[in-house]
C-alpha cells in the first residue's frame, strides 16, 4: 500500500494535509513518551540508589546493564521492524518500555535492578528503531525534512521528565507511584495514536534476512553519528561538572551550562527542518561541526559564566540536527530496509554516547577537564570534514 493511499485510507481523505498532520502528531507523541520514560527514570536514580543503599561504584556498574541490553538487541531490532513493520512493533514495544520503567522502581536488590535495567535497554532499543523507522516513512510522506522536529519532541520530553521528577520529589511520592502514572499515560498515548501510523513492510526478500552487512555509506554515517553522539554525551554528563570545577559556578549557577545547552539543542531541533531545507544536509552539518568546535574553544579559552554560556549555546545548536540528519539519510538507503539501515548506523553511533563520557573522565584524570573538552572540539571538526566527503549528502 502506497503512502498516498494510506493517507486517504485514514478516513480524512477530504483533507490530506490534516491527515498528514495527524500522522506527524502521532509519531511525535511516540518520541515524546519514549523520552519521558527515560527522563522519569533518570530523575529518580538518586532515590532508587538510596533505597537500595548502593555506593557510587556499585551504581555505576549496574547502570552498564542498560546499554548492554540496547547494544545486544541492535541487529534483532532492525530485523523485527523490517519483517513485521514498524507500525506493528510500535503497538507493543513502547508499552513494554513503559512497563520496564515501572519494574526499575520495584527492584529490591542490585541484581534485580540490573536485570530490570537490562530489560529496559532491550525494550527501549526495539522501540527506538521502530519509532525512527516510522519517522522515516512520515518524512517520505511529507516529501521534505521533518526528522529534526521528531527528535525535538524527545528533547522536550527530557525537560518535562526532569520537572515532573522534581515535582514528585517535592510531593514525596515514591518512584513506583511516579512511574505508574507515567506508564499509564504512555500506554494511553499508544492506544490513541497507533491507528495513525503508516505501514512500511517491504516485499523484498532482503527483509527476511536476520543480518545484512552495512555498506561504506552506512559505515561512514555511523562514524559521523559516533562523533555527534560523543559530543552530546559529553555535554549531558560533564557540563555541570565543567561549570562547577572550571568555570567556578556555585549554587544554582552550576546547572546553567547544561540548561543553556539543552534549551538550544531542543530549539534547534524544532526549527532545524527549515535550516535543512535552506542550507541542505551537508552544508548544515559542516556549520554544525564548526559551531561545536568554536563553542567549546570559547568555553575552554574563556572560562567565565557569560562566555561559557555563550559557548554552550553554540554547541547546543551545533549538535541539534546532526543525528536527525544521519538517521534520515540511513532510513533513505537505496538497497537496505530502513529499519536495518537505522540499526546498523545506530550500533556505531551509540558507541559514541557510551564511550564519549568515560573518555572525557579518563583524559580529565590525566590532564584536566579543559583538555578533555578540546577533544570534543576536535570531534566537531571531524563531523565537518567527514560530511564534506559524503557524496550521498545534498
Amino acid at each position: 500500500m502506497t503512502i498516498d493511499y494510506q493517507i486517504a485510507d485514514k478516513g480524512l481523505a477530504t483533507n490530506i494535509q490534516s491527515t498528514r498532520s495527524r500522522v506527524r502528531l502521532a509519531v511525535s507523541a511516540f518520541y515524546f513518551f519514549q523520552g519521558l520514560c527515560f527522563a522519569s527514570w533518570a530523575s529518580r536514580i538518586p532515590d532508587i540508589k538510596s533505597a537500595l543503599m548502593l555506593s557510587d561504584g556499585a551504581m555505576g556498574s549496574i547502570l552498564f546493564a542498560l546499554p548492554a541490553g540496547q547494544m545486544l538487541t541492535m541487529p534483532f531490532s532492525g530485523f523485527l521492524a523490517s519483517k513485521y513493520g514498524s507500525k506493528k512493533i510500535m503497538r507493543f514495544a513502547p508499552p513494554m518500555y513503559a512497563i520496564a520503567m515501572v519494574s526499575l522502581s520495584l527492584a529490591t536488590s542490585s541484581l534485580q535492578l540490573a536485570m530490570a535495567l537490562f530489560f529496559f535497554g532491550i525494550t527501549g532499543n526495539i522501540s527506538n528503531i521502530a519509532i525512527n523507522t516510522q519517522a522515516v516513512v512520515a518524512e517520505k510522506m511529507y516529501r521534505r525534512p521533518i526528522m529534526a522536529s521528531f527528535h525535538g519532541s524527545w528533547s522536550l520530553a527530557g525537560f518535562a521528565g526532569a520537572l515532573i521528577g522534581l515535582l514528585m520529589g517535592i510531593l514525596q511520592l515514591s518512584p513506583t507511584h511516579h512511574f505508574l502514572m507515567v506508564c499509564a499515560v504512555a500506554i494511553g498515548s499508544t492506544l490513541l495514536n497507533s491507528n495513525y501510523l503508516l505501514d512500511d513492510v517491504s516485499s523484498s526478500p532482503e527483509r527476511k534476512k536476520f543480518f545484512t552487512k552495512p555498506d561504506g555509506l552506512l559505515f561512514s554515517l555511523g562514524v559521523v553519528g559516533f562523533f555527534a553522539m560523543s559530543c552530546e554525551g559529553a555535554m549531558f554528563d560533564w557540563s555541570g561538572v565543567y561549570f562547577k570545577d572550571i568555570v567556578g559556578a556555585t549554587g544554582g549557577w552550576v546547572t546553567l551550562g547544561y540548561a543553556s545547552f539543552m534549551v538550544m539543542m531542543t530549539a534547534g531541533r524544532f526549527i532545524g527542518n527549515k535550516f535543512i531545507s535552506a542550507f541542505g544536509q551537508k552544508r548544515l552539518m559542516q556549520i554544525n561541526g564548526a559551531l561545536i568546535a568554536i563553542g567549546l574553544l570559547i568555553s575552554v579559552l574563556l572560562p567565565t559564566i557569560p562566555t561559557a554560556v555563550f559557548g554552550f549555546l553554540l554547541v547546543g545548536f551545533g549538535v541539534s540536527t546532526n543525528i536527525p540528519i544521519v538517521f534520515s539519510l540511513a532510513g533513505a538507503h537505496k538497497t537496505m530496509a530502513p529499519s536495518k539501515a537505522l540499526a546498523a548506523v545506530s550500533s556505531i553511533s551509540y558507541l559514541g554516547f557510551l564511550l564519549g563520557p568515560p573518555m572525557i573522565g579518563y583524559i580529565s584524570e590525566v590532564f584536566n577537564l579543559r583538555i578533555s573538552y578540546l577533544l570534543i572540539a576536535v570531534f566537531g571538526l571531524m563531523i565537518s570534514l567527514m560530511v564534506t566527503r559524503l557524496k550521498a549528502m545534498k
